[in-house]
């Protein structure tokens, strides 16, 4: 498919990451994954905290932090398992400035939307009457996993995605003690949600319209061989080089298997 994104202020650029000011002089295209340090991985390390950074995750986070840069909301969905819950908290947790402070919510099938406004709220400080957000000068991205996951009511609506809706649509919702309207200020989306099954559903195009979508995909061969391949390489470094090279055909073979 075809993308077509404004370009960002110098200020919000990262040089470092971005294959067309790291390559320009060049003028060719190259992987995303030359575009990053090469990764070390620590085989002492539990195999669930390995992480292998792929053309899709390198180019997902180099898209959303560009719009995130810009306050812009990004909506991931996709199947489960190919990164979008890791790669969004790589990104919020190493990937940007001070200037950005993050707050993490899982919905599931019981969230209400008290239980959504109230968590939120408690992260946020007063600016001045009957305006909140995060500290001065700071802003706030939050992370909604599982978007979809929440239960209908008896109209159909999904309580906790209204409430964020009306946050998109008046930058605000009402005290529910005092009733009055709060302004929430230097606040941005970023959501996640898998495919509809399962207890997942579909949501409103009311809520979806406000979101920049980027969708995963299922990890296609190539891409699976190439996390295998590197996690088996970085353990097999220590064997006699006739065993390394082996480390391609057991790979293949494994794949194989599973098929």
């Amino acid at each position: 498919f075809f993308l077509m994104i404004r370009r960002p202020p110098r200020s919000t650029q990262s040089r470092s990451s971005a294959a067309s000011d790291v390559y320009k002089r060049q003028k060719q295209f190259v992987l995303w994954t030359n575009t990053i340090k090469p990764q070390e991985i620590d085989v002492k390390s539990d195999f669930s905290e390995i992480v292998i950074q792929t053309n899709d995750s390198i180019r997902m986070t180099y898209l959303s932090k560009i719009l995130l840069l810009n306050s812009k909301h990004v909506l991931f969905p996709g199947p489960t398992g190919t990164g979008k819950s890791l790669n969004s908290s790589i990104l919020l947790s190493t990937g940007l400035s001070d200037e950005y402070q993050y707050v993490s919510i899982t919905f599931s099938a019981q969230t209400s939307a008290n239980q959504t406004q109230d968590s939120i709220d408690s992260k946020m400080e007063k600016r001045r009457k009957g305006i909140y957000g995060p500290p001065p000068g700071k802003k706030c991205i939050l992370f909604i996993d599982d978007l979809n996951m929440p239960k209908k009511e008896i109209y159909f609506a999904q309580p906790p995605i209204e409430l964020l809706r009306q946050f998109l649509d008046h930058q605000g919702w009402y005290d529910r003690k005092s009733l009055s309207f709060t302004k929430l200020e230097d606040i941005i989306l970023l959501s996640a949600m898998g495919p509809p099954g399962g207890g997942r559903t579909f949501i409103t195009n009311r809520i979806l319209r406000h979101f920049n979508i980027l969708s995963y995909t299922e990890l296609d061969r190539e891409t699976v061989s190439y996390i295998f391949t590197k996690i088996v390489g970085a353990y097999f470094n220590s064997l006699v080089q006739s065993v390394r090279d082996q480390t391609d055909h057991i790979v293949e073979a494994v794949l194989r298997v599973f098929e």
